[in-house]
């Protein structure tokens, strides 16, 4: 991974304590909050009561996570991330002293996981803002909204078929 992918243009240089940190995984991102001195806090979504891999499927359906403190190179392995402090001018950050303090009060222990309104994008502006926000389950919500009305919209215009009608003879 070369140096100039990792960060945005907007935060270039090194991860400071309280930073957001956007992993950008094959079909959606990782989030995790920058600690200092290479770590990172992030949650881990739990499978039957042990760690889940992001990359199961199991994970989306997840109902507890895990917070952990990990390196942020282990936690990024072979993807990208940058620097993210997207909602800065939304919701002001709290005190770095108090994101730090909160991070590590966490540390360990086991919290509500939910793919669509608890998730490690909620988690971590939590801790930065005092508030969960994720822009990424927005926009699936919308999607998937739009989605629903549009096929109920087909099928109450007959776009649909009903399938087979049988013949009375």
């Amino acid at each position: 991974m070369a140096f100039h992918d990792c960060f945005s243009l907007d935060y270039s240089g090194n991860p400071r304590p309280g930073d957001l940190i956007e992993v950008f995984r094959s079909g959606y991102q990782h989030w995790a909050l920058y600690l200092g001195d290479g770590y990172v806090v992030n949650i881990v979504p739990l499978e039957d009561g042990t760690p889940a891999s992001f990359t199961s499927a199991k994970s989306i359906f997840s109902s507890k996570a895990m917070v952990k403190m990990q390196l942020l190179k282990d936690v990024v392995g072979d993807d990208t991330y940058r620097i993210n402090n997207k909602y800065d001018e939304a919701y002001p950050p709290l005190p770095v002293e108090e994101v730090v303090q909160r991070s590590e009060f966490v540390i360990g222990r086991e919290v509500a996981y939910n793919i669509l309104v608890n998730n490690c994008e909620h988690f971590v502006t939590l801790l930065r803002y005092g508030e969960g926000v994720s822009e990424q389950t927005s926009r699936a919500m919308t999607t998937i909204g739009f989605v629903i009305a549009a096929a109920g919209a087909f099928s109450f215009l007959g776009l649909f078929p009903r399938g087979r009608q049988q013949k009375n003879y």
